[in-house]
């Protein structure tokens, strides 16, 4: 991490390891520069973050053999959990924009007996689900889906991907999970995508 001070006309750019960044070395920081603005730029080590090919791999993982959908995410759970924090983020950040690009009228219309009509209840959990389903089925379908929105599973959901991230985080620091992802996933998050 480097910080850079600024306090009037004077700028101190200063190199710091985030593990070192600490109550004390804020509070050394506060006397030796009272007063001054914090400008934070946060440069991680490459290759501690997990890419698109990374993402797709761990759901290839999902076992599908299982008898329970919480089994199903078991082998992904555990692989992801193996990562660092971070790419878990990455995770949470790719599952998100994925669900964000199928948050829009023309899938939901094909969701089967709960698509999207007008002037009609829809549940906006369901869909959610609908569009994690599309997901946890893999690469080359979730592609195929986003070309040909017919292709939606009819009258399928698999909520329990959505909690991956969260329980692979838990399960490797034992702490909660807090993250907001990089895009939204509640239903009509993506705007452009509801407009007629």
């Amino acid at each position: 991490m480097k910080a850079t001070y600024s306090n009037g006309d004077m700028t101190q750019n200063i190199k710091i390891p985030i593990h070192q960044l600490n109550e004390d070395k804020l509070k050394e920081l506060q006397e030796k520069y009272p007063g001054a603005e914090v400008n934070l730029i946060l440069q991680a080590e490459p290759g501690s973050s997990l890419n698109e090919q990374d993402f797709w791999g761990i759901i290839d993982l999902l076992d599908w053999e299982a008898k329970t959908d919480e089994a199903i995410v078991c082998p992904a759970v555990e692989k992801l959990a193996q990562l660092d924090a971070r790419s878990i983020y990455s995770f949470a950040d790719l599952l998100s924009e994925k669900l964000y690009r199928l948050d829009q009228k023309e899938y939901a219309l094909h969701i089967g007996e709960d698509a999207w009509q007008p002037d009609a209840y829809f549940s906006v959990d369901n869909f959610l689900y609908a569009r994690a389903c599309v997901i946890a089925n893999g690469k080359d379908y979730y592609e195929k889906v986003l070309s040909y929105p017919e292709a939606m599973p009819k009258d399928l959901t698999f909520e329990s991907l959505l909690y991956v991230p969260s329980e692979a985080f838990e399960l490797k620091t034992g702490k909660p999970y807090d993250y907001i992802p990089a895009y939204p996933i509640e239903t009509y998050s993506n705007k452009q995508g509801w407009r007629d």
